[in-house]
């Protein structure tokens, strides 16, 4: 069985049943929802200043460097570095893009799940994978 990272957003629904479904097929798999394993909340910018949506980008900058943020994006990303793959589910934001660009970029596999019509995107011809179907993902993630 595989190591997962599972790069999404917060605001995508079929996150948790992506993460449910990988975890019952016998993979392990990193939720940045739930970083450590349990019930409690993975980073929000919220955390560092309930403000942070009317932040300059001198805050910005600021706030990547506060320990909250460190914390957050030390865990996702030595979970990004332990996985042997990734599955960025749509539709997803900046840090998923990021997350699975970096990912390929080492030389891990990187499927995309697409659960419901998305716009094309030419550069995810990178990627190793793309399907409208988990069992699919799954059936090729255990082709190795």
């Amino acid at each position: 069985m595989a190591k997962i990272y599972v790069a999404s957003s917060w605001r995508n629904s079929y996150q948790q049943d992506v993460v449910s479904f990988l975890r019952n097929e016998g993979h392990e798999v990193y939720d940045f929802t739930h970083p450590n394993g349990d019930m409690s909340y993975g980073f929000s910018w919220s955390s560092i200043d309930p403000n942070w949506k009317n932040w300059s980008t001198q805050q910005y900058k600021e706030a990547l460097n506060h320990p909250i943020a460190q914390k957050g994006f030390d865990l996702d990303f030595n979970a990004m570095k332990w996985a042997d793959v990734c599955v960025m589910v749509l539709p997803c934001g900046r840090s998923a893009n990021t997350e699975a660009g970096w990912m390929k970029g080492a030389g891990k596999r990187v499927m995309v799940y697409s659960p419901k019509k998305e716009e094309p995107e030419l550069m995810y011809k990178i990627y190793d994978f793309i399907s409208d179907s988990m069992f699919r993902i799954n059936d090729e993630i255990n082709r190795v």
